[in-house]
């Protein structure tokens, strides 16, 4: 038996609930609500020790879910806490809490779940995190909903991700206030070191064999059906869409060559369009398919070649795309080639390409 007693000195009426890899990270699981004992003083008692199959313990406390992630003294997200023996009673301090920000109401907030933190790629005999992004509504309701797949889940919606954050969470909150909210996120992590290479399409004398091949498989040949079997979901090829930014925006448009009847919706952010220029000689059959839609952001300042090659991916695009609105190309002069700004466009891109006519 564990009991897990908690004392913050900043408390309020948001529940306060115990996640970690004994429920996959999931938040808002009433199963590990804490019990409010008085202000500012929590207990939960697990009577079974949950089975982690040689795991170490993991864990974290959140107030509501992730908009209300523990913080440090600092005002930091603290990494997770890590328990070698688990039985008897732990006590924790948790000094505050994260607050939601005030453009959204936390109401909206999606509930973030991670699939699996070491979810098998056999097509590149590896394994990855993988997290989905639900509607906020999604558990209340019986709606199916559309699904887009993004790179880099990394660098998504963590406040502590090393190059910032597209807070693509609080833009979803946001979206859904507005009405404009059905939508699941599948989160892929990279690979880290091998990230070039599974995000680059051909091989090169620079960097060595190509593996987007392999890793387009992945996503199309077993990620999407997992997807599609364990969440409801729009399954059909009008309804899923891709993307990413950088190379992961090079190995979306890449996916949508090798699996036109798969994505119909492609978020593209400053694709490294310079490290593979075959692909502009590629059948970009899908961009002819009905409810073809491409998103196309470059930024001003991400250094030389990414407007011109943006401007000449959209002039190959359009060429083979039959409707005049299934492309648009945003460009920002003084957009920089990070995180923050792609976050800035995430929501009007979102908004372009499932939810307007």
């Amino acid at each position: 038996m564990l009991t897990l007693e908690l004392i913050t000195p900043v408390d309020d009426d948001r529940p306060v609930f115990i996640t970690g890899n004994f429920n996959d990270w999931t938040v808002r699981d009433e199963r590990y609500r804490m019990m409010r004992v008085k202000e500012g003083y929590y207990r939960y008692t697990f009577h079974e020790i949950p089975d982690l199959g040689g795991e170490r313990f993991e864990y974290k406390y959140v107030k509501g879910g992730w908009d209300g992630e523990e913080l440090s003294e600092e005002g930091l997200p603290r990494m997770n806490r890590i328990l070698e023996v688990v039985t008897g009673k732990v006590v924790d301090l948790v000094p505050q809490w994260k607050r939601h920000a005030t453009w959204y109401d936390p109401k909206y907030y999606p509930d973030i779940q991670v699939i699996s933190r070491r979810f098998h790629l056999p097509q590149l005999r590896r394994r990855r995190r993988i997290s989905v992004l639900l509607p906020w509504d999604y558990h209340t309701s019986n709606k199916r909903y559309p699904v887009l797949y993004l790179q880099d889940g990394q660098n998504l919606f963590e406040e502590d991700a090393p190059f910032g954050t597209w807070g693509v969470d609080k833009h979803l909150a946001a979206l859904a206030q507005r009405g404009k909210g059905d939508l699941i996120v599948v989160a892929i992590d990279h690979g880290g070191h091998e990230r070039i290479k599974e995000f680059m399409p051909y091989d090169t004398s620079k960097w060595g064999e190509g593996l987007g091949k392999e890793y387009a498989r992945f996503l199309a040949e077993t990620l999407k059906p997992y997807i599609d079997k364990n969440y409801r979901t729009l399954p059909d090829r009008q309804y899923t869409g891709i993307g990413g930014s950088s190379m992961g925006g090079l190995i979306s448009i890449y996916a949508g060559i090798l699996f036109p009847l798969i994505y119909s919706k492609f978020l593209i952010f400053s694709p490294s369009l310079w490290a593979a220029p075959n692909i502009y000689r590629e059948q970009l059959d899908f961009a002819a398919l009905p409810h073809t839609r491409i998103y196309l952001f470059a930024g001003g300042k991400e250094g030389a070649g990414m407007v011109e090659n943006a401007k000449h991916l959209t002039q190959v695009l359009i060429e083979r795309c039959p409707k005049r609105n299934c492309t648009r190309l945003e460009i920002d002069p003084e957009g920089q080639h990070n995180e923050a700004r792609w976050g800035q466009e995430f929501p009007k891109a979102v908004q372009w390409l499932f939810f307007e006519q």
